[in-house]
C-alpha cells in the first residue's frame, strides 16, 4: 500500500489520489467521485504517508495505524465516523491504546475512521505480508534434503570464533579510549 500517492487537503473532503505532477500543481483525483482537479501549492496539502498520531511515547505512522484497524475488523468497515464520541473513543483505544487524548482530539479521530472506511470501501488498502513470513513459508514446503544443506550454514553464522572478534575489538576501542583520556 502506497500512502504517499493518497492525499488530504485542506478544506476539501474526502481523500485524492495523485494523478500527475503539473508545472505549478498536483493534478488529484477524488477517490469518492473520480472528478480530476489541480492542488495548487497554496493549499495545504498532506500524502497520508507523512502523517502520524500522538501517542505516549512516540508519534505513530498512519500507515500502522490503518493496519492495526484492518487487522482488527478483518478488512470490514470500522464504526461509522458519524458514531457517538465514546463509541469512536472507545474503538479508537482498543486500535491505539496509548495515543495521548490531550493532542488527538475527537475530530482526529472521526478523520482517520473515515479515510480507512473510504480507503476500505474504494479498496485501497492491502498489507503485503512481510518478507520474513514469506520466507518462512516458503521454508515450510522444503524437502528433507534441502533441510540438510541449510542446517550447516546456520552452524557457521553462529561460530564463536566470530563473538571473540567482537569482544577484542571493543576492548581494543576501550583501550585507545583509555589512552586518550590519560594523555
Amino acid at each position: 500500500m502506497d500512502l504517499s500517492k493518497i492525499l488530504s487537503i485542506s478544506g476539501k473532503s474526502g481523500l485524492f489520489q495523485v494523478v500527475s505532477q503539473l508545472k505549478n500543481a498536483v493534478l488529484v483525483e477524488s477517490i469518492i467521485d473520480k472528478k480530476r482537479f489541480p492542488a495548487f501549492a497554496h493549499e495545504k496539502i498532506s500524502s497520508l504517508e507523512e502523517i502520524a498520531v500522538f501517542t505516549a511515547t512516540e508519534d505513530k505512522p498512519l500507515k500502522e495505524i490503518l493496519k492495526t484497524i484492518y487487522d482488527k475488523q478483518e478488512g470490514k468497515a470500522a464504526p461509522d465516523a458519524k458514531s457517538d464520541n465514546k463509541i469512536l473513543q472507545t474503538f479508537f483505544l482498543e486500535v491505539v491504546p496509548d495515543y495521548d487524548p490531550d493532542r488527538v482530539y475527537i475530530s482526529d479521530i472521526r478523520k482517520i475512521i473515515s479515510w480507512y472506511n473510504l480507503l476500505v470501501e474504494h479498496q485501497l488498502l492491502d498489507f503485503p505480508e512481510p518478507e520474513e513470513k514469506q520466507e518462512e513459508k516458503e521454508g515450510d514446503v522444503k524437502s528433507e534434503g534441502e533441510e540438510k544443506l541449510i542446517e550447516p550454514v546456520t552452524e557457521v553464522e553462529g561460530s564463536k570464533p566470530k563473538e571473540t572478534k567482537k569482544k577484542k575489538t571493543s576492548s581494543k576501542k576501550t583501550d585507545s579510549a583509555k589512552t586518550l583520556k590519560n594523555k
